[in-house]
């Protein structure tokens, strides 16, 4: 369907009662004839054998906060093994309070496993779309197949939706997104500019990213992709600033938590995610626990990590500064063995984790490339240039990751990645310096999935960091897109799939690489 026929039954469907909308909503005038309260959608996410949680915020306008008054209003909700919904199975009622933007989170139990549910919401007389979503298979059992697309980084202003348009029409049973679901500064635009503009409207409160989101979810292909089947997140810098690490942000704000705990509640507000209850404290979300573990039954797990919130400092960051940097051997920071990129709480769940897993595939979910990514040849030992906001800013802690794998033997590791704009294909060791040696053998796979709008790097340069690396076997930044991943209990395929142009919203897409993991042999096999 065409992005302008996707416009027009939204605006239809805005076009609902005016009585039973000024009933819904007090204070709002009845001379108002676009109050249509699910514009931006509908969500399902977290998905467990028995459960899954059901989410939608309530705002007619997506550019105006206020459109849904400032009285908490009651949504009732429905779920039905059917699309008709003639066998509703749950259903009931909700409070949709201001303090929480009007958002909605529902966490329905009691369900079957391993089944396909179907979703709606209403208020007054106005009923959202509806949306499809499943629970996870039993714990015991072996489902013959799992098929699930991931993604990361849709800034705005850099292009249209097009790939949530295309993971849509592949109907996958899951979806993960690894990070960057917004970026926090840009222009308040309902259409995705023609053109990247200049840094403008940074978010700083809660209302900032509360409005970037209504903006991001306002886009008719990302909620389609969310309608389609249930979700898993995390989150990587955007969603609160540009590299910041653990309390701290580039411009070493001295009132950054404050920042960082507004940031934190509208990903809370804006995401199908399962958190405890919510205490009455107004500071709860000044820490918020998002790394969580997901079963496929005993075929898959994902361990979902955070890689934001626990991590040390930069290293050797530029004078007065923090964030990333280019770096040489002269940091000698960066090789602290204490440094580390999840927190001691998170490397010890991780751990824990691996030792316990009885899944035919563990699946590393998390948010920027593990694999070394040399910028200059490395010669001899000490040689390299590395970015210091990813892995390679904490070897010691990728060492202990490594070393926990080595140790516990988790069936088919396999790490899916985002953040740097670019599909890689990687095989991982536990030393990255000696890609030959008996003594280091291939641990783990590692998936890197390029960039849903954002921009990347020239494909020259990406060639010349495959050249260096050894044990990257693929990698292309010239394309935007996502990847989509069918998993059996033999074999892991994956594909790489590049938009066309990701200026148009009705952009077609190709599969630029396909690759295989066969059952307990870890390493990258091209496919075609």
């Amino acid at each position: 369907m065409s992005l302008h026929r996707r416009s027009f039954l939204l605006q239809s469907a805005r076009l609902l009662s005016l009585t039973a909308l000024s009933a819904a909503f007090p204070g709002i005038a009845s001379a108002r004839t676009n109050a249509y309260p699910f514009s931006l959608g509908i969500a399902s996410g977290s998905p467990r054998a028995d459960s899954v949680v059901l989410w939608t915020r309530i705002l007619p306008d997506p550019l105006n906060a206020l459109s849904a008054g400032t009285q908490a209003l009651r949504v009732q909700w429905e779920m039905a093994e059917d699309e008709a919904f003639r066998r509703i199975v749950a259903k009931g009622s909700t409070t949709a309070l201001p303090e929480l933007a009007h958002s909605v989170h529902i966490d329905v139990t009691g369900l079957r496993p391993d089944r396909w549910y179907w979703y709606r919401f209403m208020l007054g007389d106005a009923v959202s779309p509806v949306g499809r979503t499943r629970t996870a298979p039993a714990a015991e059992s072996m489902p013959g197949s799992l098929r699930f697309a991931f993604a990361s980084c849709q800034h705005w202003e850099f292009g249209e939706y097009a790939a949530h348009r295309h993971i849509a029409a592949e109907a996958p049973d899951l979806v993960a997104f690894l990070g960057d679901y917004i970026y926090e500064w840009g222009p308040y635009d309902l259409a995705h500019p023609t053109a990247p503009r200049r840094r403008i409207n940074e978010c700083l409160s809660l209302a900032d990213y509360r409005a970037r989101y209504a903006q991001y979810k306002s886009d008719p292909h990302l909620q389609a992709s969310h309608r389609v089947a249930p979700w898993i997140v995390t989150w990587d810098d955007h969603e609160v600033a540009n590299d910041y690490g653990g309390d701290r942000d580039e411009r070493v704000d001295p009132n950054f938590l404050a920042r960082r705990a507004g940031a934190y509640q509208a990903f809370y507000e804006h995401m199908p995610v399962r958190l405890p209850a919510l205490p009455s404290d107004p500071t709860r979300f000044a820490q918020m626990r998002i790394f969580d573990r997901y079963d496929w039954g005993r075929l898959a797990q994902f361990h979902v990590l955070d890689d934001r919130q626990y991590r040390t400092y930069h290293a050797c960051p530029h004078p007065g500064r923090g964030g990333s940097a280019s770096v040489t051997a002269s940091c000698a920071e960066r090789m602290d063995p204490a440094r580390t990129l999840l927190g001691l709480e998170q490397e010890t769940w991780l751990t824990e984790g691996f030792a316990k897993s009885r899944a035919k595939w563990n699946f590393i979910a998390q948010q920027t490339l593990m694999a070394q990514a040399s910028q200059v040849p490395i010669a001899k030992e000490g040689d390299g240039r590395f970015w210091t906001d990813g892995w390679d800013g904490y070897p010691a802690a990728r060492q202990r990751l490594f070393d926990s794998v080595l140790k516990h033997r988790p069936a088919n590791p396999v790490v899916l990645s985002g953040d740097v704009h670019a599909f890689y294909a990687s095989d991982l060791k536990r030393d990255f310096n000696r890609p030959d040696s008996a003594d280091n053998p291939v641990i783990a796979t590692e998936f890197c999935g390029t960039s849903v709008t954002s921009s990347s790097r020239p494909q020259s340069r990406t060639d010349q960091y495959v050249a260096q690396n050894p044990h990257m076997k693929y990698g292309r930044s010239d394309r935007r897109g996502f990847v989509m991943m069918e998993v059996t209990p033999a074999r892991t395929q994956v594909r790489f799939q590049g938009l066309d142009d990701v200026r148009n919203a009705d952009s077609g897409i190709s599969t630029l690489a396909r690759f295989v993991v066969e059952d307990g042999r870890p390493g990258v096999i091209t496919a075609g």
